[in-house]
């Protein structure tokens, strides 16, 4: 196809010749706006021979963008009706291959490193709403070697996720997502910009700098932030002692005082560092995070 898969003549072209729906129930919302499109990958620094893991590739539109600047793109796609499409937009870039599986039911690592062997990845994608935290925790935990991630989410979710120390919107999935690198919105993506056209505005969420942290230290950091965050109006001594761990409140409050954390602060004023000595000093729990996103 000559023109570009963000034009909405051709998202209806396409439609019309293959009987094609949107489907709700899978978040399908299609780019219409290229400067959205060619931002997004801007911000993503995508050149040439860049290995890049994508998340539902939808019409193709902002894989065959990753494409032309000449990157390697893997793309978990769900919805086996879009093949055909799929094979006709994107069949002239032999450096895009179609993975048809749930995301969440595929081995990310094992996938990855059969197809970019020592190469660092970068995750370029354009989340459903329903699925955003589930998703961006498989990724996260999936052990892969990544460079960064750009994920485009519903606008509201975005700003949480980057949210900081004494903010209302600071939560769990704030100190989660942070936890494991430098976490901002790099683009504002209004509503307009898609078809169909969601009821809320969008927003690009950039993780740079992605840390290996300890698994130890992660499982242990996950089940703290949830249990200080489950009780927000109590104390971060009080939360604790109530959650259910099996570890006597004497005993908080000294790893709370050996990680220099005041008891009687609240779960939203500690730093993500914060959180990061504590899980160290705390005595070792068996409780994960879920994706609760308090």
């Amino acid at each position: 196809m000559n023109k570009r898969l963000y034009s909405p003549a051709v998202i209806r072209e396409i439609q019309k010749k293959w009987g094609f729906q949107f489907q709700k129930s899978l978040g399908q919302n299609f780019l219409i706006d290229g400067n959205i499109v060619r931002a997004i990958v801007d911000a993503a620094d995508i050149g040439e021979g860049d290995a890049v893991l994508e998340i539902g590739a939808g019409i193709g539109t902002l894989t065959e963008e990753l494409a032309l600047r000449g990157a390697e793109v893997f793309c978990v796609e769900i919805d086996e009706h879009l093949k055909p499409i799929l094979d006709e937009t994107l069949g002239q870039y032999p450096s895009v291959e179609i993975f048809y599986k749930d995301v969440l039911k595929t081995d990310l690592k094992s996938e990855l490193e059969s197809r970019f062997p020592d190469k660092k990845i970068k995750v370029v994608a354009n989340l459903p709403y329903y699925v955003t935290t589930p998703i961006i925790t498989h990724i996260l935990d999936a052990d892969i070697d990544l460079d960064s991630i750009y994920i485009m989410v519903q606008k509201e979710m975005a700003t949480r996720m980057a949210a900081s120390p004494g903010s209302k919107l600071y939560g769990s999935i704030s100190v989660y997502l942070q936890m494991r690198g430098e976490v901002s919105i790099s683009l504002h993506v209004p509503r307009t910009c898609f078809m169909p056209q969601p009821n809320v505005d969008s927003a690009v969420l950039a993780i740079r700098d992605v840390k290996d942290e300890y698994p130890e230290t992660l499982r242990q950091a996950e089940a703290i932030v949830r249990a200080a965050f489950s009780k927000r109006r109590k104390t971060v001594l009080n939360a604790l002692s109530t959650y259910g761990f099996a570890v006597e409140k004497e005993d908080i409050a000294g790893a709370l005082e050996d990680a220099g954390i005041d008891p009687s602060r609240r779960a939203e004023t500690i730093s993500v560092e914060e959180y990061r000595i504590l899980a160290k000093n705390f005595p070792k729990v068996t409780k994960e995070y879920s994706g609760d996103e308090g």
